[in-house]
């Protein structure tokens, strides 16, 4: 289950200075772009920044917790554009960097909310501590996101399946080649709208097996969400394009070939017994705000829901044998997408078609679109009001 949220409380508010951007994108030009604004293509007029400075002659940098001893300061609300980073900045050269993914959606009555944003900030500290940054207050995480929201909130799209996709992020911007934690971090938020992650239409994704790339090993980055990750996947995405496949599949061969995830998203298993099953996580598994959502959802349908190790070759016989009914996967970009093709080197398989009067994930996915979109019950109190 996720983590509860950060509950300590901020000593100081943050303000954030405003600086508005001298020539926003016209209206005319803006609405043109919400009309089909796709995924992670066009971005707001605006974007928070804050920074980080470790305290003066502060040795925690060598110690135990190498993100303690600083402050953040200097929050600003500021124009969308270019960063201006020393080519020696430790980004560049130690990968020193985190995000988050969440979306904000308008409701019918003009309001702009998002879902679940005391997860991401949770889940941003623990990513930080992984990779030896600063943990930002949950507080400030939130005040980032309605700062942004609240001025670009004519962004924020209304059409079916359309939001606004918010991408926090923090990198050690501090000039410096030796290998150490940073002493001067940056975090920020950008705002870009978006519609249906894979296009209009809700079908089946087939999917390619990875057996000699992983994404993340045993003790590594894999529970964190890190740039490193991603482009750890990307070579084995383009094996999936080469075989006509839309995502990949990173087993574990440490855990006998365990299913592990896809490239972006976590992986779910409906069994005719009534059992939601998905792979446990081991530390190379990163834990999504979605999967955890859909967990308590299947409990609140009175499913038996297991977080356990499950092989592709379970997969494959509980598919030939009816055991297994359903097979989806979910993420904050996507929300639930039903598993099709399943192919493993020259061997191929089809997940059960999935029937739309009777299926779980799509029930599921229901559910959450109109708690996510305003027209649900929010009775886990999910959601939070940005404007």
């Amino acid at each position: 289950m996720m983590d509860a949220p950060d509950e300590k409380e901020v000593a100081v508010t943050m303000e954030f200075a405003r600086h508005p951007h001298p020539s926003p994108i016209a209206e005319e030009r803006r609405r043109e772009i919400l009309v089909s604004p796709g995924f992670g293509q066009h971005f707001t007029d605006h974007m928070v920044s804050i920074d980080w400075t470790r305290a003066s002659g502060d040795a925690a940098a060598e110690s135990s917790a190498p993100h303690s001893g600083g402050e953040w300061h200097d929050a600003r609300l500021e124009p969308f554009g270019p960063l201006s980073l020393s080519p020696a900045a430790a980004v560049f050269h130690y990968a020193q960097e985190i995000f988050e993914g969440l979306k904000a959606y308008r409701h019918d009555d003009g309001s702009v909310w998002t879902f679940r944003p005391q997860a991401n900030a949770a889940r941003l500290n623990r990513s930080a501590r992984r990779l030896a940054l600063p943990e930002l207050p949950e507080e400030v995480f939130l005040e980032a996101l309605r700062v942004l929201v609240s001025t670009d909130q004519s962004w924020v799209p209304d059409g079916d399946g359309q939001s606004l996709y918010l991408r926090p992020f923090m990198i050690a911007t501090e000039e410096f080649l030796g290998v150490r934690p940073a002493n001067e971090v940056g975090f920020k938020v950008i705002a870009s709208p978006a519609g249906n992650y894979f296009g209009g239409e809700l079908k089946p994704v087939s999917i390619w097996v990875s057996r000699e790339l992983a994404r993340a090993g045993h003790g590594g980055t894999g529970a964190a969400k890190f740039g490193g990750n991603y482009a750890a996947s990307l070579a084995a995405q383009l094996e999936a394009s080469a075989h006509g496949c839309d995502q990949v599949l990173f087993l574990d061969p440490v855990r006998d070939n365990a299913v592990e995830e896809l490239g972006g998203m976590n992986v779910f298993f409906v069994f005719a017994d009534g059992s939601l099953v998905t792979p446990e996580l081991t530390g190379t598994i990163l834990e999504g705000v979605t999967r955890s959502s859909v967990l308590q959802l299947g409990r609140d349908r009175g499913l038996n829901v297991v977080e356990r190790s499950i092989t592709v070759e379970e997969w494959r016989a509980g598919v030939a044998s009816g055991e297994i009914t359903e097979v989806f996967a979910c993420g904050t970009a996507a929300v639930i997408t039903p598993i099709g093709t399943l192919v493993d080197g020259e061997d191929s398989f089809m997940s059960p078609e999935i029937d739309p009067a009777t299926s779980v994930a799509l029930d599921i996915r229901r559910e959450l679109l109109d708690l996510q979109t305003g027209h649900g019950d929010d009775r886990h109190g999910w959601l939070h009001r940005l404007v």
